[in-house]
């Protein structure tokens, strides 16, 4: 099978790895990709956001499955321009992908599906903003109505700031506040068929001890040793399924990778948001652990046969991923730095420690930064300690000017905590 994957950061690095490992993948491309993407798949240029491009460039490379990595291109409908074109595509329409482009209409869904989520008000004006944040009160919850690169929502005890963000956006969700860890849990579906993944946990927060700004994700870290046994279960029934069954009852079917970004609360699993496609950083994590080859299941979510697929094959081991960061990220990032010590990496601590590249690109010799969250340093272990332990050797080899990164990335998870 030739496979064409979209996007450029470590999520699909991450997927191009996993593809590149499978025995049945005969050729790998990405578009746009990125410098560490290009050693394992052929790159080509591409506006991602582009359906028709898309489906050009993947007629013309004869591809048998298209990958669909970000949410941008899915919301714009690129895998409706692909299946339009008579290639299996994974990923879901542009319909279904509002699941993730609007929380409002995420929100609507989950109520007729009856999933359990955080109670909410829609609010498009500041008047209205303010009368939810007074009625649900302190830690305020407000999360742009539309995409923002994971970086829409702002948790907050200060009401100013709460207000500010709600001022700086269209539309808003605000929320009442969810305690409890957060669990992300991934499904591959075709519309009928649900196939969780395992769980993992993410790292939102910039600094250590889940301080600082919202970002993209610093971290992740699979498997859970905390969660109850029956968590994944309890998801698909309460959660993953309903909402499957409700997009297909609404005549907009979701087929594709849906993430579920959960609070383990004193009251139960709720919903903190829906994702159309695999989350950053967590993909890194769980695809180290999948032991199934991957394009075999996304081809059976793209053409409706994933009842017929036998059940995922995982290790017992444990993987941790540990972000690095340029130069005053979450905000305007420092670009054009070289980055030092990816061969080290390689030479020293492969196969057991890698380096997913983010925001990279080659100039000329050397691999320099390209965006704000850089590379993804991703270990795995016998547990957590040793999983944890590696990666932190092998960011240590890593020299990038100004670079920052967590240093607590699975850290209490590994010592028997939440």
């Amino acid at each position: 099978m030739k496979v064409l994957v979209i996007g450029s950061g470590a999520r699909e690095h991450a997927l191009c790895r996993a593809l590149s490992l499978d025995p049945h993948v005969t050729a790998l491309h990405c578009a746009p990709g990125n410098a560490g993407i290009a050693q394992v798949a052929e790159l080509h240029p591409v506006d991602a956001l582009d359906g028709k491009a898309v489906a050009a460039l993947a007629e013309e490379l004869g591809a048998g499955l298209v990958v669909v990595g970000p949410e941008a291109p899915l919301v714009a409908g690129v895998a409706d321009a692909v299946r339009e074109a008579g290639i299996p595509c994974f990923g879901p329409s542009g319909q279904a992908a509002r699941l993730e482009g609007s929380k409002a209409f995420a929100k609507d869904v989950m109520a007729a599906a009856g999933v359990p989520t955080a109670r909410s008000y829609v609010c498009t004006t500041p008047e209205e903003a303010e009368t939810a944040l007074d009625a649900f009160g302190a830690p305020y919850v407000v999360k742009d109505d539309g995409l923002a690169a994971g970086k829409g929502v702002v948790v907050t005890d200060d009401l100013e700031a709460a207000k500010a963000h709600a001022a700086a956006c269209e539309r808003v969700v605000v929320e009442e506040f969810l305690d409890g860890p957060e669990v992300s849990l991934f499904a591959i579906t075709d519309g009928e068929t649900v196939l969780p993944l395992q769980p993992a946990q993410d790292f939102k927060r910039a600094l250590n001890g889940d301080e600082g700004p919202n970002t993209g994700g610093m971290g992740a870290y699979s498997p859970l040793p905390w969660a109850e046994p029956k968590l994944v279960d309890e998801v698909l029934a309460t959660v993953l399924q309903p909402t499957v069954d409700e997009m297909r009852r609404r005549g907009t079917p979701f087929s594709g990778l849906l993430y579920a970004g959960l609070a383990i609360t004193s009251r139960g699993v709720r919903v903190i948001e829906f994702n159309a496609r695999f989350g950053d950083p967590e993909t890194q994590v769980v695809l180290a652990r999948l032991k199934t080859p991957l394009a075999g299941v996304l081809l059976a979510a793209a053409d409706g046969t994933l009842a017929d697929l036998a059940p995922l094959r995982w290790s017992e081991e444990a993987a941790v991923t540990v972000v690095l960061a340029s130069h005053n990220y979450p905000g305007a990032p420092r670009t054009g730095d070289p980055i030092l010590g990816l061969d080290e990496v390689e030479a020293q601590d492969a196969p057991h420690a890698y380096v997913l590249h983010a925001g990279t690109r080659r100039d000329g010799d050397a691999v320099v930064s390209a965006g704000g969250r850089v590379l993804s340093v991703t270990a795995t272990g016998e547990d957590l300690t040793q999983a944890r332990d590696r990666a932190y050797t092998a960011v240590a080899r890593i020299h990038l000017d100004g670079a920052h990164h967590r240093t607590d990335i699975a850290l209490k998870a590994a010592s028997g905590e939440q």
